[in-house]
């Protein structure tokens, strides 16, 4: 089955939780003669749709890397890593640190099958500590790709509260889609498997579906 929830709005339907109050407030208090009240209602609007643009993007097509899930920074790469919620690896955890000037919807690092799926509540560390992996809400997802295992975890972090995640055990995914967002700023981790080298380091930025995150030691083309 294919994954049916990489929505393509211009702007992530999550958003519509916000923009709708806040229009219809925006219009009472224009009504109302309260003008600057309705103004500033409208400047709310304007700064969460941009918090949630779900831009189209094409990415490389090389079939021997895998993409980054997430915009923002890379914070962290760590080798020989087990995760805490499938209990796969070894792994290597490339994490990404996303700032609510980031976009938020997060992409498939890989074409692959949606294995294991799986929401853990949590405490809200701020996304850059280490231990927000283990003690923060978060969402893992499995997918069996052409590499072999690849997990990634979204993190909610000091102020994201939501986790949105669009997949379903079985689904069939391509690189690059939608997979979900966090709302207002968080943190993705890709665990890589072993035989894929990370070609980005620490400090660098990334977009998701875009920048290439690890290539395959062994040519799959």
């Amino acid at each position: 089955m294919r994954c049916r929830a990489g929505h393509n709005e211009f702007i992530a339907r999550e958003a519509l939780i916000f923009v709708i109050p806040l229009l219809s407030l925006s219009l009472i208090a224009w009504l109302k003669d309260y003008n600057w009240i309705s103004a500033v209602l409208l400047l709310l609007v304007f700064c969460v749709s941009v918090f949630f643009r779900n831009p189209e993007r094409y990415g490389p097509a090389d079939p021997d890397a895998i993409l980054s899930s997430a915009d923002g920074k890379v914070t962290s790469i760590t080798p020989n890593v087990t995760s805490h919620i499938s209990g796969k690896g070894p792994y290597t955890r490339v994490s990404v640190f996303m700032s609510v000037f980031n976009v938020h919807v997060n992409r498939w690092p890989s074409p692959g099958k949606v294995t294991f799926v799986k929401h853990l509540k949590g405490s809200f560390l701020d996304a850059r500590e280490a231990d927000s992996s283990i003690v923060n809400e978060r969402n893992a997802i499995v997918i069996d790709t052409p590499f072999g295992n690849v997990e990634i975890v979204q993190i909610a972090g000091k102020i994201a509260r939501r986790i949105a995640c669009w997949a379903r055990v079985s689904d069939e995914v391509m690189k690059g889609e939608r997979l979900g967002l966090i709302r207002f700023g968080s943190r993705v981790d890709v665990y890589i498997p072993p035989g894929l080298t990370p070609v980005v380091t620490e400090g660098n930025r990334v977009k998701a579906g875009i920048t290439v995150l690890a290539r395959s030691d062994t040519k799959l083309s």
